[in-house]
C-alpha cells in the first residue's frame, strides 16, 4: 500500500469512528441509557488522536475525512460529558 493510500484509509478511518461516536452520543441521550456516556466518552477521545493523526499527515488537499472526524468526535465528547453531568452521572 502506498502513501497516498494509507493517507485516505486513516483520513477515512477518522470520519467513520466520528459517526459512530456520534451516533453513540444519540443513543447515549435517550433516558436510561446515559452510562453508554462512559464508553462513549472514550471511544470519542481515541476517535480524536485518530483524527489528529491523520490531519498531520495529509495532504493540503485531502483534509476533509480528518477535519469531518475530529469535529465529530469532538462534538461526542463535548455533550457525552454535558449529558454525564446534567444527568448525574460525575458526582
Amino acid at each position: 500500500m502506498d502513501l497516498f493510500a494509507q493517507e485516505v484509509a486513516v483520513s477515512i478511518l477518522s470520519l467513520i469512528w466520528g459517526i459512530l461516536a456520534v451516533c453513540g452520543m444519540v443513543i447515549a441521550f435517550f433516558p436510561c441509557l446515559g452510562a453508554l456516556n462512559w464508553l462513549n466518552i472514550p471511544f470519542s477521545v481515541v476517535g480524536l488522536i485518530i483524527s489528529v493523526i491523520a490531519l498531520a499527515t495529509s495532504q493540503e488537499g485531502k483534509k476533509g475525512g480528518a477535519i469531518g472526524g475530529l469535529v465529530l468526535c469532538a462534538i461526542a465528547t463535548m455533550f457525552g460529558i454535558i449529558r454525564l453531568v446534567a444527568g448525574g452521572g460525575i458526582l
